[in-house]
């Protein structure tokens, strides 16, 4: 029997009954109906279980790299982009479990949200985000809006600065168009081997801002680290969950000293954002929670010597003014007393 998914007609019909609903994802997996995840739960469709056919037939949509289709059967996983047109975009992540292919698709809406729209705070995100060189991080777990707060920032420069903006992206999710900037977009298995090669060839393409869609190795962290001490600003992402596990982190993947790295983040490091998107207490979605460390004085300090030098958390308590920093208790707390979170969104935050 052919698989229904195998009309794209069909497959189209299903993203967009998905969308209309709110789906911020769509799962496509073996054995159950297609879900959508809407308001942060899983809901499913009244339909037929999914099956190994269908799967397929879909990973044959979403895939258009040949030398991977040719050999699907053989396919673990794999990361990729997938634009319907008159519906959006999708990031799409096609892997394997229990023997058979399975699909998750994130929609990324056609317009950037603003800043300030996606709770980001203010005006600390956008003094990050014009800073002239040094790095910029935005951390946090898969799936906290990392991708779109990076993208929120590279809107506002294009849209305020004349610069030339390359971003390195795995894959591409949000489409940027030139306004005041020149905006190079590269996806890494298409206009690129690697985060890597691509980030070596971006210090000779003038480059004013390098955004990283993920340091992932000791490789990528290097680059980016020399291409933030000369004179670039670097954006990036990395999966830690909040600003003191991203210094840890940054220094298990540099080689050399633990001293001398520590001097080097300290040196080109201007403020890190982690994230966490927390359910609302009206059931209406989430809402973001975000901790953030600028690299003022003192913190540079505690990164270079931090056996002599107060703690980043307590940096962080004490530099709302003028710095806007903050923490994720102090955050939590706030959106607590405002009514926006419940106690037990609050309590499991705070204890993760």
């Amino acid at each position: 029997m052919v698989s229904p998914y195998a009309d794209e007609s069909f497959f189209r019909a299903l993203l967009t009954k998905a969308i209309a609903g709110k789906a911020s994802d769509i799962h496509l997996k073996v054995g159950q109906p297609p879900g959508a995840r809407i308001r942060g739960d899983m809901i499913y469709f009244r339909t037929d279980r999914i099956t190994a056919e269908d799967t397929a037939a879909v990973a044959r949509f979403v895939i258009t790299k040949q030398g991977v289709l040719e050999n699907l059967d053989d396919l673990k996983e794999y990361d990729t982009s997938y634009a319907a047109a008159g519906i959006g975009r999708f990031r799409v992540n096609v892997y394997r479990q229990r023997g058979s292919l399975a699909v998750v698709m994130r929609f990324i809406p056609t317009d950037i949200p603003a800043m300030e729209s996606l709770g980001l705070p203010m005006p600390v995100t956008q003094e990050l985000s014009e800073k002239q060189n040094g790095m910029v991080l935005v951390v946090g777990a898969a799936g906290n809006g990392k991708s779109t707060s990076v993208a929120s920032m590279v809107a506002h420069l294009n849209a305020t600065h004349a610069l030339h903006i390359v971003t390195v992206e795995d894959p591409i999710e949000f489409l940027h168009t030139d306004r005041m900037s020149s905006i190079s977009q590269r996806e890494v298995g298409l206009d690129t081997a690697s985060f890597a090669a691509a980030l070596r060839a971006a210090l000779r393409q003038d480059p004013d801002v390098i955004f990283v869609g993920e340091i992932r190795d000791e490789e990528t962290m290097e680059i980016a680290l020399k291409a933030a001490e000369t004179g670039h600003l670097v954006m990036a992402t990395l999966h830690t969950s909040d600003t003191v596990r991203t210094v840890s982190r940054m220094l298990a993947l540099m080689n050399g000293e633990p001293a001398d790295n520590r001097y080097r983040i300290a040196s080109c490091l201007q403020g890190v954002i982690a994230q966490r998107l927390l359910p609302r207490a009206d059931g209406n979605g989430v809402v973001l929670a975000a901790e953030v460390l600028v690299a003022s004085q003192s913190v540079k300090e505690s990164i270079r010597r931090p056996e002599n030098n107060p703690s980043l958390k307590s940096l962080m308590e004490k530099g709302t003014h003028p710095y806007g920093m903050q923490t994720f208790p102090m955050v939590v707390a706030r959106l607590l007393e405002e009514g926006v979170i419940d106690e037990a969104t609050a309590n499991e935050t705070l204890n993760s």
